[in-house]
C-alpha cells in the first residue's frame, strides 16, 4: 500500500486530507502543517483545520515553524513515503524533500494553471473578473507552481460566487481530481505537460494596500474586488476618519458623474455610489468600524441621520491630510 505524507493548512486542504484517509488504496503515514496560532480578538491559540483533522484518525502531525532545515524534515524523509502531495500548506517545500519519494511530490492547487500561480489563485479569479477556475495537479519543483501539469478541472464562476464559496467548491473539486489522478501516477501510466511561459500569472498574498477601494475604478470592478476580498482579508474605504468594509456589492445601471467615492442616492433601503467613469455602485453588505456586518438595509435607519447624499468616502486616512 503507497505511503503518502499529506501537507496542508486551512479549512481548503481538509476535504482533500479526508478524502485520502478514506481511501482503501493508501495509507496516510504523516501531516505537516503549520504551527498552531493565536487567532481572533482573544487571541486564542488554535490549531491549523487540516491538524484537527488528522488528529480524529490518529494521524501523526508535526508542525515545524520552518521546514527547511528543520528536524522534521528529516523525520519525513526518514519515513520514506512513497507519494508528497501538498494543498495549500503555506512553506516553500525543499527541494531535498521533493526528490526523495519515489513518487516524487505533487500539488493540488486552485488555480487552472500556468494561471493565478501563488498563494491566492481564488482571490485574484474573482478581482480579475475570471469566469472560470478549476484546480490543477502538478509535480512540484523549486519554482513556485511551475511543475508539469498532470490533470485539470475546470468550474464556471457563478456571479455571486466569492472566496468563501469559490474555497467550498474548488475543495471538492480537488479532492474528487486528486483520487481519480493518483491511481496513473502510482502505476506510472500518467502523463504530465510543461506549462506554457507565455501564459504565466501570478496571485501572490494579498497586501494591506491592495483591500482598500480604488473609488476611481468602474463599478463592476469594485464589484468584483470586494467578492475577491470576502470573506477575507475584506475589501475597505474610509468614512469620517474610519474603516468601512463593504463585503457585498453590486454594479447597477445606471449612471451619474459626481465625484468616485461621493454618495449618490441615500434611503432607508439603497446606498449609491459614484465610481469611476461614471458607473454606480449599490451596497448590500457592510460593516461600519466598531460593528458587526449588517445588510445595508439594517445599517441605514441608524446611519441616516448622520450620512446625506453627497458625502464622499474616502480611499485612506491620509487622504484629507
Amino acid at each position: 500500500m503507497p505511503k503518502i505524507v499529506f501537507m496542508g493548512t486551512p479549512e481548503f486542504s481538509v476535504p482533500i486530507l479526508e478524502g485520502l484517509i478514506q481511501e482503501d488504496d493508501y495509507q496516510v503515514i504523516a501531516v505537516v502543517t503549520q504551527p498552531d496560532r493565536k487567532v481572533g480578538r482573544k487571541k486564542k491559540l488554535t490549531a491549523p483545520p487540516v491538524k484537527q483533522k488528522a488528529l480524529e484518525y490518529d494521524i501523526p502531525v508535526l508542525q515545524p515553524e520552518r521546514l527547511s532545515g528543520s528536524p522534521e524534515l528529516d523525520q519525513i524523509i526518514e519515513m520514506a513515503p512513497d507519494l508528497l502531495i501538498t494543498a495549500a500548506y503555506g512553506q516553500y517545500v525543499p527541494t531535498r524533500l521533493l526528490n526523495a519519494p519515489p513518487y516524487k511530490a505533487i500539488n493540488v492547487h486552485a488555480s487552472l494553471l500556468p494561471k493565478y500561480r501563488g498563494a491566492a489563485p481564488i482571490h485574484y479569479a474573482l478581482i480579475e473578473g475570471e469566469k472560470e477556475t478549476g484546480v490543477t495537479i502538478m509535480y512540484m519543483e523549486k519554482e513556485m507552481d511551475a511543475g508539469n501539469i498532470i490533470s485539470q478541472r475546470s468550474i464556471l464562476i457563478d456571479q455571486t460566487d466569492t472566496v468563501g464559496t469559490l474555497f467550498d467548491k474548488l475543495s471538492l473539486v480537488g479532492k474528487d481530481l486528486l483520487i481519480e489522478t493518483l491511481p496513473a501516477i502510482f502505476s506510472r501510466t500518467n502523463q504530465s505537460v510543461e506549462q506554457n511561459v507565455a501564459d504565466v500569472t501570478v496571485a501572490p498574498m494579498i497586501s494591506p494596500e491592495e483591500e482598500k477601494i480604488d473609488w476611481q475604478t468602474r463599478a463592476d470592478k469594485i464589484e468584483a474586488k470586494v467578492r475577491g476580498m470576502n470573506p477575507f482579508p475584506g475589501a475597505y474605504t474610509m468614512l469620517n476618519g474610519k474603516r468601512f468594509k463593504i463585503w457585498l456589492a453590486e454594479a447597477i445601471e445606471a449612471q451619474n458623474n459626481q465625484q468616485p467615492g461621493t454618495i449618490v442616492k441615500l434611503t432607508n433601503k439603497e446606498m449609491w455610489v459614484q465610481c469611476g467613469e461614471a458607473t454606480i455602485l449599490s451596497l448590500l453588505l457592510v460593516q461600519p468600524f466598531g460593528k458587526p456586518k449588517m445588510a445595508i438595509e439594517d445599517y441605514l435607519p441608524g446611519a441616516i441621520n448622520h450620512l446625506t447624499e453627497g458625502v464622499k468616502f474616502e480611499e485612506s486616512e491620509n487622504e484629507r491630510e
